[in-house]
């Protein structure tokens, strides 16, 4: 049994899971814009867990330095450089992972598929855009702290950030609604559009042989999936493969069987 800790922009889950990943508890808090309040509610949360774990393997939706347990920065919380591993394993008693929680998700997502794909990119669509590399059902220590969403790209003329205006923040702030109120075939096929100009980079770079989306955002793969699907075939470099498309099989819990697959692609190297 290992102890999944999700740490979000705006809410943390924890949730004691079995080896599939599935959890037997969840506990969830919001995220504290302070560490140390962060880390005073971990502590308070922790000790109503009622199941045994052994291991924690902890989803951080940052920047890290592995080796030493230090987490550098955080995409949407003002925590920098701290000890993350050191403090949660102080806080829970047990031995702690630590990874980026896009390349959690991927793993898991990617472990579903069979046969096993040699390369899948994970691109997470949810507040912004995070992306994972899994080579052979392991991450792939080349692309650990790839951004794919901070690609500069051309928009309306002048280079952005990709996530600035094709994550699901952006989606609000243009449309003023969430994905899950968009109804409109032609609103979906022009943010398709915004979608297909950052994966289509990613392609020719990665070669991947899957792509599969998730975060929020991909959860309501079935109103644009073919408009994506059509448009990224349109604009692809005739010396590029299309690689298949398919949206993630368990988006909203991904990250958590992602904690799942780490711990026991750890026990198994152990």
């Amino acid at each position: 049994m290992i102890l999944a800790i999700d740490i979000g922009g705006s809410k943390t889950l924890i949730a004691p899971c079995d080896e599939q990943g599935n959890p037997v508890q969840e506990i969830k808090f919001p995220t504290p814009q302070k560490y140390s309040d962060f880390k005073k509610e971990l502590a308070a949360n922790v000790v109503a867990i009622t199941t045994d774990y052994n291991l924690v393997v902890a989803a951080v939706p940052g920047k890290l330095d592995r080796q030493n347990g230090i987490a550098l920065a955080f995409g949407n919380l003002p925590w920098k450089n701290v000890p993350i591993r050191a403090d949660i394993a102080k806080i829970t008693g047990k031995k702690t992972l630590i990874e980026n929680d896009a390349n959690l998700a991927g793993l898991s997502e990617a472990n579903r598929i069979k046969p096993l794909p040699h390369v899948a990119l994970y691109i997470t669509i949810s507040t912004g855009i995070g992306t994972g590399v899994i080579t052979d059902g392991v991450l792939d220590p080349d692309f650990f702290d790839a951004e794919g969403g901070n690609m500069l790209l051309e928009h309306e003329g002048k280079l952005q950030i990709w996530e600035k205006f094709a994550s699901g923040r952006a989606i609000v702030a243009k449309y003023g609604k969430r994905a899950s109120e968009i109804n409109d075939p032609k609103a979906w096929q022009d943010i398709a559009k915004l979608f297909a100009i950052g994966i289509v980079d990613l392609t020719c770079v990665l070669d991947p042989d899957i792509i599969i989306i998730g975060g929020g955002v991909g959860t309501h793969f079935k109103k644009y999936g073919a408009y994506l699907q059509s448009y990224i075939k349109e604009i692809t470099p005739v010396l590029v493969a299309t690689p298949k498309i398919v949206p993630a099989q368990a988006a909203e819990e991904a990250v958590v069987y992602g904690c799942a697959v780490l711990a026991k692609q750890y026990a198994q190297r152990s």
